[in-house]
Parts: structure tokens; C-alpha cells; sequence
């Protein structure tokens, strides 16, 4: 039989903060400290937040707003192509994966197969338009 503990020791929030973790509250707490850690956390993420807009090679993406354009045309993308394009943008030439792909722009807990991601990217080339600016790299992913 399994009996559960509360992992509150020394070395268990030394674990729990060397595997990865922000921060690490025993309980029992009390409710105004995971109020002010919660503060504390968001107040870190938003001032190393990631830029909102993310532009190269003529394609601007407003990630807060959602909207793309290239060389000032307005673009009208899926949710999935939003998502293909940040993560390009992001890579800032670098080449992606696409497994990489698939867990950042598709929903971790579903298993598409890798043919969501060539759909999505083929798509996302034809709306993009020519001169053609994401490559396929035989056996590695994409890159923009």
C-alpha cells in the first residue's frame, strides 16, 4: 500500500528545486505567503518576458495581438500557423524540429502525427507567398 506524505523536508524542496521547479511551498501554508509567491513569480516572468513583436526576413508577428503581416500585408492565419510562425521567428534561424513543432504549438496531451505539422507548414508557405522564406531541412525540420 502506498501511503502519500507531505514532501516538506530540506531535501525535498532541494530536489524539487534542482529538478526544475520556480519555487517550492511546504505545507502546510498559509494562504497570504502563496499570495505573495504568486506576486513574486509573475512580477519575474513579465519583466523577462519574450519581445511581443518578433520580425525577420519581411514577416512581422505581433504575439500579443495575434496579427502577422509580410512586407506589410496583413496575413490571415490559423492558430496553428500563428503558432508554426512564432516558433520560426523564434528560432531566429535556426532549424526546428518537427517534434519541437508538435509540443509547442500543438496540445502536448494529443499525439497528431507528424503530417499536422507539414499540412500547417505548407499552408503556411502558400499564405506567406513568394519569394518562398521557410526551408525544409531533409531529416532535421524547418527553418526560416
Amino acid at each position: 500500500m502506498l501511503r502519500a506524505r507531505a514532501a516538506g523536508s530540506v531535501a525535498d524542496r532541494v530536489d524539487g528545486l534542482a529538478l526544475g521547479a520556480d519555487d517550492y511551498l511546504a505545507k502546510p501554508f498559509a494562504y497570504v505567503e502563496l499570495v505573495a509567491r504568486l506576486h513574486a513569480l509573475a512580477r519575474r516572468n513579465t519583466s523577462a518576458s519574450a519581445p511581443a513583436v518578433l520580425e525577420c526576413c519581411g514577416v512581422r508577428l505581433d504575439t500579443a495581438r495575434r496579427l502577422a503581416e509580410r512586407d506589410g500585408r496583413p496575413l490571415a492565419l490559423t492558430r496553428k500557423e500563428l503558432g508554426v510562425l512564432e516558433v520560426l521567428l523564434r528560432a531566429e534561424g535556426g532549424i526546428v524540429t518537427t517534434r519541437e513543432m508538435l509540443e509547442q504549438v500543438w496540445d502536448p496531451y494529443l499525439t497528431p502525427g507528424t503530417t499536422a505539422v507539414k499540412v500547417a507548414v505548407y499552408q503556411l508557405r502558400k499564405k506567406l507567398g513568394s519569394p518562398p522564406l521557410i526551408e525544409t531541412v531533409p531529416r532535421f525540420g524547418y527553418r526560416l
